[in-house]
């Protein structure tokens, strides 16, 4: 089970912080991926890490602006989100992946969480 969290309203500009608790597997197993799916549009990868965690690899929308990064030992994967743009308003879903490659791809990952709301404002 993935659970997400931390979406909401936020001007542009601002940050917001994603959280993706982890239950049910061993989660340092996995590599961990957030997508995102605007209304209209189709699922789109933005982050994934690898199951030890180190570097991170992003979309190159928001390269620069998010940070991906997990916590092992609290099952949790996160995303920080700065310098937010209108066009990052989506629904956020956390994944799980047994794969260390190809984890831009929907079709690398085997759990989704329920997804969490970020809607940016200006």
């Amino acid at each position: 089970q993935l659970q997400a969290s931390g979406g909401g309203l936020v001007q542009a500009g601002g940050s917001l912080r994603l959280s993706c608790a982890a239950a049910g597997f061993t989660f340092s197993s996995y590599s961990m991926g957030w997508f995102r799916q605007a209304p209209g549009k189709e699922r789109e990868y933005v982050a994934a890490m690898s199951r030890s965690g180190g570097r991170g690899y992003y979309a190159q929308s928001v390269k620069g602006r998010f940070t991906i990064s997990r916590d092992n030992a609290k099952n949790t994967v996160y995303l920080q989100m700065n310098s937010l743009k209108l066009e990052d308003t989506a629904v956020y879903y956390c994944a799980a992946s047994t794969a260390a490659w190809g984890l831009a791809l929907l079709s690398s990952y085997d759990s989704w969480g329920q997804g969490t709301q970020v809607t940016v404002s200006s």
